[in-house]
């Protein structure tokens, strides 16, 4: 990145809490959202999931209950700083186009921003984007987000996802591909669902002591992605993880910790397994690693912001367990994402 980026507010909605102060409580607790959920397909079986409690009426459609989601999550972000929504740009991320989410069969995905633009209340500027691409998508848009303020008069911008894998039809390619967590299969993933928003600054704001900087960022495609029929042997993550500190900022040997959203699948834990080894060429006793999902489930396009907002909110409450820390981000569709991150300090 030519400059770094900064994260001055966040906005959340999980099936951890409400609010983005609740979901990082319940995830630094190391708190469980999971329940068991009824099916209609096939009619009795049970599956694990986190699912957020809320009144039936905003879920009357799956298309409804997402705009719903998102437009709270950026609400919050948005009252997190003074700037106005006019000079504020949204840059979202909403469920892979290649899932056929029931969502848009009530919202066709080119509306999709606008129809979540509209349940804020608020006007965005025209440069906003919804971007197809699952979660590492978000951390591929931070330049993007760099370049829009410098060059097109934006002020700030709330970059994030909305997503939910508590539905038919994605319960049923997940289940017809074995990667449902339950009684057979330990190393499965448990359907999520949240909407969750960084914002995005140029500099630091106010007179805070400490600041969460983004200084590099990477970016590559997986072939053997968990939708092949072969497992993945790291190559993207790796060139995602070298090429993030592939720059002035910090180098493999600063990193303390990673935020990932890694979702219990043997896939991305044989993944992991392959690719750290070959990166991480420093000694170290320990690598310090979050798993969100541990908390929520898999949330799909929500989980690129919320691991910048852990990560930042482990600097800004001192919990971290050193100064410079990576966001791992995969996708579904084998996109692979890092994004290195600094704990900043100014007198």
């Amino acid at each position: 990145m030519k400059r770094p980026l900064y994260i001055a507010g966040s906005g959340a909605v999980t099936p951890a809490g409400l609010s983005a102060p609740q979901t990082l409580a319940a995830i630094r607790a190391g708190l469980s959202a999971f329940e068991e959920m009824v099916l209609n397909e096939p009619l009795g079986a049970t599956q694990i999931v986190a699912r957020i409690r809320a009144h039936s009426r905003l879920r009357r459609t799956d298309g409804q209950w997402l705009v719903n989601m998102a437009a709270r999550a950026i609400g919050e972000a948005l009252r997190s700083g003074t700037r106005a929504s006019e000079a504020t740009a949204i840059l979202l991320t909403p469920p892979e186009s290649f899932r056929d989410h029931p969502a848009y069969g009530d919202i066709a995905p080119a509306d999709f921003l606008m129809a979540v633009i509209s349940a804020t209340g608020q006007k965005f500027h025209a440069a906003s984007r919804a971007t197809d691409g699952g979660a590492a998508a978000s951390i591929g848009l931070l330049e993007r987000a760099l370049d829009m303020m410098e060059q097109q008069g934006v002020e700030q911008v709330l970059l994030g996802g909305v997503d939910s894998l508590v539905n038919d039809t994605d319960f049923a390619r997940l289940r017809q591909a074995g990667r449902l967590k339950g009684a057979d299969n330990a190393q499965g993933l448990v359907p999520g669902e949240a909407a969750a928003f960084v914002r995005l600054t140029r500099s630091p704001e106010r007179k805070a002591h400490v600041h969460a900087a983004i200084h590099g960022v990477g970016l590559a495609q997986e072939k053997d992605s968990v939708l092949s029929e072969r497992y993945s042997q790291g190559g993207a993550l790796l060139g995602a993880l070298r090429d993030a500190v592939n720059g002035s900022g910090p180098s493999e040997p600063d990193i303390d910790f990673v935020v990932s959203n890694g979702n219990g699948e043997r896939y991305s834990g044989w993944e992991q397994l392959i690719a750290r080894p070959r990166f991480y060429r420093t000694r170290r006793e320990i690598l310090p690693t979050a798993y969100p999902a541990m908390t929520i489930g898999d949330i799909g396009a929500a989980s690129g912001a919320l691991v910048l907002m852990l990560a930042a909110d482990s600097f800004l409450k001192d919990y971290a367990p050193g100064k410079t820390a990576v966001c791992e981000l995969a996708s579904e569709n084998g996109l692979r994402a890092a994004a290195v991150m600094v704990c900043m300090t100014r007198r």
